[in-house]
């Protein structure tokens, strides 16, 4: 026997899960068996009907009704005893077992396939892609100060395409003065922004004017 949590319904909107519920405890009283196939199975009304004819089986045998009309029954408290308050749905259904098991999901990879888009590398065991670093996993490594860390997951280990052949060269040569170059996505980001119509480019740093950036300035805010 297995308990379920009600709620674990809506969400899912499984609401077949129910029917089939009712429709395998009429059948297994009544001794038969159903076919519903997808999008072709009993309506509501038939499967009302063969709890209908269940509990006639229990009539003929001076049996009270286990199920009522609605499906549900009462249950008892196994430790005190006491009646539930509402009434629960009993009945039969398949339950499948998934196939969640460490040899079937372990997986590892140093280079493999990267996406022709974010150059970033692909999700997910079967195409050999990448161990997935999201927001919440660099928050932690910001907690304890993983600067290096974070710069190598989030640039070389990732889009940076001109970074992986640097860090290559680093560690052929056995140097360790590496430096990330401008991710992928942030080439991505830039594009998106001009199909808006907004004229974004990068400036280098010595191309960098103080006097240009303060006029500039001045001039959004309006000072003479």
């Amino acid at each position: 026997e297995i308990v379920l949590n009600p709620l674990g319904v809506p969400s899912r909107m499984n609401v077949g899960q129910i029917l089939e519920t009712h429709l395998g405890w009429a059948a297994r009283v009544l001794g038969l068996h159903f076919a519903t196939p997808v999008f072709d199975g009993a309506s509501e009304n038939e499967i009302k009907e063969y709890i209908k004819q269940a509990n006639g089986e229990f009539d003929k045998r001076k049996l009270p009704p286990s199920v009522g009309p609605s499906g549900k029954t009462r249950l008892y408290d196994g430790l005190t005893g006491e009646q539930f308050e509402q009434k629960v749905t009993v009945g039969y259904i398949y339950m499948l077992k998934l196939s969640h098991l460490v040899d079937d999901k372990i997986h590892a990879r140093s280079i493999g396939p990267y996406s022709l888009i974010t150059q970033q590398p692909l999700g997910g065991k079967a195409q050999f892609g990448g161990q997935r670093f999201g927001e919440m996993e660099v928050w932690a490594l910001e907690a304890y100060g993983a600067a290096h860390i974070l710069q190598e997951l989030l640039t070389c280990k990732s889009d940076d395409v001109a970074g992986r052949s640097k860090i290559y060269e680093t560690i052929v040569k056995g140097v360790s003065n590496f430096e990330p170059g401008i991710p992928e996505s942030f080439n991505v980001l830039v594009r998106e922004l001009q199909s808006l119509c907004l004229d974004v480019e990068l400036i280098q740093e010595d191309e960098i004017d103080p006097e240009e950036i303060v006029a500039g300035v001045d001039a959004l805010v309006g000072v003479d």
